[in-house]
C-alpha cells in the first residue's frame, strides 16, 4: 500500500501535468496555467527541491507536445527547447520562490494576491528577456520601456490565466483534501481528531 506521503506527491504531480497539458487547448495569448503550478508546487510541495523541479518538468514536457506536436511546421527537427526558454523558466523559479513567503499559509486572499505577484513577475522576466540582444528594441532604458508597453496587451491573458488556473488547482485540491483525508497534510488530519 502506498504511503500517506506518496500518495499525496502522486496527486500533486498528476493535477499539475494535467494543468500543464490544459496548454494545449486553445486559448487567449499568455492565458497559461504555468504561473499558477509554479505557486501551487510553492504552496504544496515539502521539499523546496520538489517545489522548483516538477511545476519546471510540466512546463517543459508541455513544451515538447506544443513545439513538436502542436507547432511542428515551425520548426525544422525535434525541438527539445525553445529559442529563449531560459527567461520564461527563470520567472517560473522566480514565482515559486515569491509562492514561498505568500503562500506559507493558504488562504483565498494569499492566492489572489500571490496569483497578481507571478502575473507581475512573468510579465517583467519575459519582457526583459524579450528585450536584452533584440533588433527590433534599441538597447536603452527607452527601447526596454517601449518594449515593456508592446507586452502590456499580452498582461491581460496573463492575469486571467494566472488568476482561473490558481482557482481551480488550489480550489480542485482543497475540495480533494476535504472529500479524502488521507490528502490533508499530517497536522491538519490530526487537529480534526
Amino acid at each position: 500500500m502506498l504511503s500517506k506521503k506518496v500518495l499525496q506527491y502522486f496527486v500533486l504531480i498528476a493535477i499539475i501535468l494535467l494543468a500543464a497539458l490544459s496548454r494545449v487547448i486553445p486559448h487567449m495569448h499568455n492565458f497559461s496555467p504555468l504561473g499558477a503550478i509554479a505557486l501551487f508546487g510553492a504552496a504544496h510541495f515539502s521539499h523546496r527541491w520538489q517545489a522548483l523541479s516538477v511545476p519546471i518538468a510540466a512546463t517543459w514536457l508541455s513544451d515538447l507536445v506544443i513545439n513538436n506536436v502542436m507547432y511542428a511546421r515551425f520548426y525544422p527537427e525535434f525541438t527539445w527547447f525553445s529559442t529563449g526558454f531560459y527567461w520564461t523558466y527563470v520567472s517560473y523559479v522566480l514565482i515559486a520562490m515569491a509562492g514561498w513567503g505568500l503562500l506559507r499559509r493558504v488562504s483565498l486572499g494569499r492566492v489572489i494576491g500571490a496569483a497578481g505577484v507571478s502575473s507581475l513577475i512573468f510579465f517583467a522576466v519575459s519582457n526583459l528577456g524579450c528585450w536584452v540582444g533584440s533588433t527590433t528594441y534599441s538597447q536603452t532604458v527607452g527601447g526596454l520601456m517601449t518594449c515593456y508597453a508592446a507586452g502590456v496587451p499580452f498582461l491581460q491573458g496573463t492575469v486571467l490565466g494566472d488568476l482561473f488556473y490558481s482557482a481551480l488547482l488550489f480550489g480542485g485540491y482543497h475540495a480533494m483534501q476535504n472529500r479524502w483525508t488521507v490528502l490533508k497534510p499530517a497536522e491538519a488530519t490530526i487537529a480534526h481528531r
